[in-house]
Order: C-alpha cells, then structure tokens, then sequence
C-alpha cells in the first residue's frame, strides 16, 4: 500500500528532482563487520533528474532514505541517463584499520565518491579496482567519514541501487549466499555453453573437411550464442566495467550478429538460392535490415545520449528476429520440404521460447527463480534449433550420399557406355577391314588361282596320254589353295558370324571331303539350332579341327562310318566326332603329335575344351559353355 501511494508523488516530480527533506545524521559503526552490513536504512539517495546538481550546490539538495526510494530495485529507462547521489555515514570504532568493500548495486558505467570534510567541502578520493564494480575502502581506528558518491548508470534495463559494505573475505560468498538462485541459473547456463561449445567444435570440422561455408556461418552463429550465455552467466552479480560494456551493447551485438550469420547459413545450407528464391530473398533482406539497425544503435549508444530511442530501436530489432522467424516458418512449411522443415521445427520451437524470454523481459520477471529468467528460455531455445540443424545435417548427409553414389554410377555407367562405344567401334572397323580383304582375295586371289587351275587342266588335255607330274602338282596345288582361300573368306566374313552358318559349312565340307571315300558320314544335328553369335576366329579354329580329324580318318583310321553330332545342353554346346576306326594308340601318339598338338592349341586359343580317347574307335569332343 505505501509504495502505490507513494507512486503518484514520485511520477509529479519526474521532471524536477526525487526529493524529500532529510537529515544524513545515521551513523553504521563497521567495527563489528564480519560478512556484510546493509546501509539502505542509513543511506540517503538523490536523483537528480534536471541535471542540475553541482559539487557547490549538491548537499544542498534534499536527500530520501534509500529505504524509501520507490525505484531502487529497478530503476526505469527514462531515468537510466540521470545521474544519482548516495550519502553514508560510517565510523570505525574498534582499535584497528578496518578494511571493506561497498557495493552501490550492479550496472554502472561510472563512479565518482567524495568525502564530505569541514564545512561541506568536498574532497574527491582516488578509487582503486573501479573497474570491478566494488569501491574498497579503509578506515582508520576511531575515525568517522561522511561519504558522497556519484553514479551514473549503464544504458541498459535492469539497473538498481543497493548499499553494503563487504569484509573483503566474505567477497566470494557474497553472490552465491545472498542470491543462492544463481547457482541452479549458473549450473544450467554452463551446461548449455558446453553443448554449445561441442557444436562449435562439430561445424568447424566440418568446415575444414568439407570446405563448405555454411558451417563457418554456424560456427560463427554458435560462437555468438556461446559467449552471450556463458559471459551473462559468469557475470551475473559480477559487477565490473566489463559487465557494464557487456549488458549495455555487447550482448545484442552477439545476438544480432549470431541471427545474421544464421541467416546467411541458413541460405547456404538450404541452397536457397537454386531452390528457394523467394525465401533466399527475405532471408537476404532481414539480414541487411539488422546489420543497419544495429549500425544505428552503435552509434546511439556510443555517441548520443537517447536512451530511450536506443531502447526503441533494441525492440524493434527483436520484434523483427521474432516476426521474421514466423515468416520462415510459415515459407519453410510452404514449401513442404523436409530438409528445410528440421529447421522449421528448431526455429519454431525457438521462437516460442524466444516470445516467452521477451515478455518475461518486459515484465520484469528476472527475479528468483530459473523458471522466471528470460535468458533461461532464450538459451532452451537455442539449443532446440542446434539438435535439428543436426538431425537436418544429418538427412543432408544423406542426401549428399545417395547423390554421390547415383552420380558415381551414372559416371561409371558413362564410361562404361564410353568404353563399349569404343570397343564396338573397334570392332566394326575390324570387321569392315575383314569383310575388305576377303572380298580383295575372293576378287583378286580366288580369280587368279582358279585360272592357274584351268590353264593346267588345259594343259593336261594338250599332251594327251602323255603324264607330266609337275602339271598334276600345279593342278592339285592350286586346287587345295582354292579351297583354303574359300575357308579364310569364309571365316573372315562377319555375314557368316552364327552357329547355324558354321554348321552348314563343316556338314557341306565333310560331305564333300567323303565323297570319293568308303568312308560314309553322318552328321546329327538337334532340331533347332539356336541363333547365337560365333566370330570368324572361333569359327575357323573349330573348321580345322574339323578338317584334321578328317584327315586323320582317312589316312590313319581305316574306319567305314564317321558320325559327327552337334550335341545342346542347358548351358553349353558339345561336338563330338567318332569314327569306327582301328582306335588312337594312347600310348603311342607319334604318329599324331604334329596334328594333335594343334588341335589342341586352336581350341585352347579360343577357350574350348578339347578331348581325345578310344571309344570303339576315336572319339574327339570339342565343348564349350554358352554362358
């Protein structure tokens, strides 16, 4: 009830100076200090709102109780830029030096303390350790001081006024045992940090490795949020320059400067730019946006004295993080991608509990408890959008695999196809190189042997009765190179390249072989004879060894019947060729070493198994699989 009464008399004299007539005439005897002392009952505070105050005309101004003083927990931002005074009176009665620390409250940029001596003149004392938010001072046995101190505040929220002297002993203690909350704050913001600390370490390998500029971002990004987290928890009630520096600018500089390189990630790791125009260029804009409004609070805050439009300025920059992070989720889910909805989900998670840290803020709920800091919520959030981005890396990951792989096989599948065009060309050119010179030799060759032939036979009529042996050999000769040239053009042409073609020339060759023998052949053939390819080489090879085994039936055998089968199995094709012959003496091949052994050969050169024995006469087989 008495501070909503006193409310209205505070806001009529915003505009002058709080004030109210009082004497400083409490003393605080720091003989007894063991830990601390408050000094709110026997402090008095001036605000001097019309920057009037002077060090002529200062305790001439009316001091309140800093007990009384409506705003001392929390002072508002149209009063930050004010200077304040505190006035305190200490004695030291003990026979000894007594040495303490006073802690005027946190978040102040500046501090001027004076001693009031004889007629109210003003002696300015040097402060040592300024920078560390505590003023360290000394009396003597028996002395007594009246103290005036000068402040100015931090241009930030969050600024109050307190004061106690510290045994310089008690000092460490003096955070934790006061305000034992910050240790469950300090303890989750440490374990955050860490996870933080792991995810800086996690993208800058893989930007190492990978080269891939979306991780720097997100290792700049997590660097950002890893230093507001852990400085704002380690300076917690650690009043000091630093601190003031840190609270007033640096933390928005990092949480800025950590959205925009996430904004920039984000564009990189969803290749917005090839798949996304539209949420590329938002992304873009919202980035530029922020790098110039924090360009004009730089400049605010280090060069003017508007708080007030710097405090502006601070909110519109997280209203727009807040409501560019909706549009974003609304695009992402738009779009109905699943790599871009991983981070969808971490921001949107984010976002809620960044909404709830900026009404928390707004209200002033930072007060003593971990379920009432804004920055606890602020720090859930974060690390919400860090566990997606992996689950997002990860099915890119995936992505990136399966990708690499299809690219890998559409490449060896090219080149294969590459290889296969080459070696088809190849052969093609063989084959027209082939098909050329068995024409050349049918056209050429074939003509002049067969008029060798003729003219000799010619020859033969001439003389008559009369027997001259070399016409007879000429005639021979060119006989048997005629049919020799006939079985190379005839090997040589890819037209004749089929199983049912090489069949018909052997059948047609031992027929003809036979025909002035008592040698009967049969050939068995199956009903069908599939249509498979069979080169020239194959085909030849297969023909002389054919032809040698003919041979080999007239001149060593002495058989009457001779049966060649074609024989068609499953996977594989045999010929066989028995004759009824007196056998092949096994164990006595000399007779037949020369034939044998190129028989052999031929069908090892073109990978056919080739076997001889005695089987009621000689029996060759040829066989070879068909796949």
């Amino acid at each position: 009830m008495k501070k909503f009464i006193f409310l209205p008399f505070c806001l009529l004299l915003s505009n002058k100076v709080f004030c109210q007539p009082a004497a400083n005439t409490l003393v605080t005897d720091v003989a007894g200090l063991v830990t601390e002392i408050n000094l709110e009952k026997s402090t008095y505070v001036f605000f001097d709102t019309l920057r009037s105050a002077t060090a002529l005309s200062i305790l001439q101004q009316h001091f309140i109780p800093l007990q009384n003083f409506f705003y001392k927990d929390y002072i508002p931002d149209r009063l930050v830029t004010y200077p304040i005074y505190l006035s305190f009176n200490l004695k030291n009665s003990s026979e000894n030096t007594v040495s303490f620390e006073f802690y005027p409250g946190q978040l102040f940029d500046k501090k001027t303390l004076y001693v009031i001596g004889y007629g109210n003149q003003l002696e300015k004392l040097i402060i040592k350790n300024e920078n560390s938010g505590y003023l360290f001072l000394s009396m003597a046995p028996g002395e007594q001081k009246n103290y005036l101190l000068q402040l100015r505040f931090t241009k930030t929220s969050g600024n109050s006024v307190e004061a106690n002297i510290i045994h310089p002993d008690y000092l460490n203690s003096f955070s934790t045992e006061t305000n034992p909350w910050l240790i469950q704050k300090g303890i989750a913001g440490f374990i955050l940090s860490g996870v933080l600390l792991m995810m800086i370490l996690f993208t800058l390998v893989n930007y190492f490795f990978n080269g891939k500029v979306e991780f720097l971002f997100n290792c700049i990004y997590s660097l950002c949020m890893f230093l507001l987290i852990m400085l704002t928890h380690y300076y917690t009630r650690k009043p000091g320059s630093f601190r003031a520096f840190f609270i007033s600018y640096f933390d928005l500089l990092l949480l800025v400067a950590g959205t925009i390189c996430y904004l920039i990630f984000t564009r990189k790791f969803l290749e917005t730019q090839r798949y996304h125009p539209r949420l590329n260029k938002f992304l873009n804009v919202e980035a530029w946006i922020l790098a110039i409004l924090m360009v004009a609070y730089t400049i605010i805050n280090f060069g003017t004295n508007l708080y007030m439009l710097q405090v502006k300025l601070e909110n519109v920059m997280k209203i727009i993080m807040l409501v560019a992070g909706i549009v974003y989720i609304f695009l992402a889910f738009v779009e109905k991608n699943r790599l871009m909805t991983y981070l969808a989900i971490g921001s949107s998670i984010q976002l809620i509990f960044s909404i709830v840290s900026f009404v928390l803020i707004l209200i002033h709920a930072d007060s003593t408890h971990l379920l009432r800091s804004p920055l606890f919520y602020f720090e859930i959030g974060v690390i919400f959008s860090v566990v997606f981005f992996i689950l997002g890396l990860t099915y890119k990951n995936r992505l990136e695999l399966i990708e690499k792989i299809q690219e890998q096989s559409s490449l060896k599948l090219e080149a294969e196809k590459q290889s296969f065009a080459t070696q088809l060309a190849i052969i093609k050119a063989q084959q027209e190189e082939r098909n050329r010179i068995s024409a050349d030799m049918h056209d050429d060759l074939g003509a002049g042997m067969t008029s060798i032939r003729l003219y000799s036979e010619l020859a033969k009529t001439k003389i008559g009765n009369q027997t001259i042996p070399e016409i007879e050999k000429i005639s021979n000769s060119a006989g048997e190179l005629i049919d020799k040239m006939n079985a190379i053009i005839w090997s040589m042409s890819s037209q004749n390249d089929t199983l049912g073609n090489m069949v018909a020339y052997i059948r047609s060759y031992v027929m003809d072989y036979f025909e002035d023998t008592d040698v009967t052949a049969k050939i068995v053939l199956p009903e069908r004879i599939p249509e498979l390819q069979v080169p020239g080489t194959i085909r030849r090879n297969v023909f002389l060894v054919v032809k040698e085994a003919m041979h080999n039936v007239v001149k060593h055998a002495e058989a009457t019947h001779v049966y060649i089968t074609l024989h068609k199995h499953p996977d594989s094709f045999s010929l066989t060729i028995q004759d009824n012959g007196k056998g092949i003496d096994i164990n006595n091949m000399r007779e037949f070493s020369n034939g044998l052994k190129n028989m052999k050969q031929r069908m090892q050169d073109v990978e056919i198994d080739f076997k001889i024995e005695n089987n009621n006469g000689t029996l060759i087989t040829l066989y070879r699989k068909t796949r």
